[in-house]
């Protein structure tokens, strides 16, 4: 069986965002040559998260603002971990869009659904951020 492992280091430049990683995932299958297995993404970062759904901006919206009704940012001194930080609802937001996606590869791409797309989900950024991609298989 093969293993193949790259990072991904983004910066998003805004607090938080959405970015559509999915070609970054396919390449990185090209190059481990990997034909059938699986691919695990996932954010290397306890403020982001990754995961499946479609790429259309009217969603993306609708993520900001039911995470931001869910956890919303202000006031900062709503929260106990903040205090050195003021990022406790990133911590929030990643904990329920999630922090990894597995995905199967069949004759060496993605293996998806209509519409569906890996995402990158940014909840305290301004900074480098790392994303793992571990393609294993045969």
């Amino acid at each position: 069986m093969k293993s193949f492992r790259k990072e991904l280091t983004l910066i998003v430049p805004s607090r938080r965002g959405y970015v559509n990683i999915t070609p970054d995932i396919q390449k990185a299958i090209n190059d481990s040559t990997v034909k059938e297995g699986l691919v695990l993404v996932n954010a290397m970062n306890i403020t982001a998260s990754v995961f499946i759904n479609d790429n259309e901006s009217g969603l993306h919206s609708d993520f900001e603002k039911w995470l931001e009704t869910l956890a919303p940012e202000k006031p900062h001194s709503q929260y106990k971990h903040n205090g050195y930080e003021d990022n406790a609802d990133a911590h929030l937001k990643r904990q329920i869009m999630g922090r990894e996606v597995v995905c199967a590869i069949t004759n060496g791409a993605l293996d998806f659904g209509t519409w569906e797309q890996i995402f990158y989900g940014e909840y305290d950024g301004k900074r480098p951020k790392r994303v793992l991609i571990k393609v294993i298989g045969e």
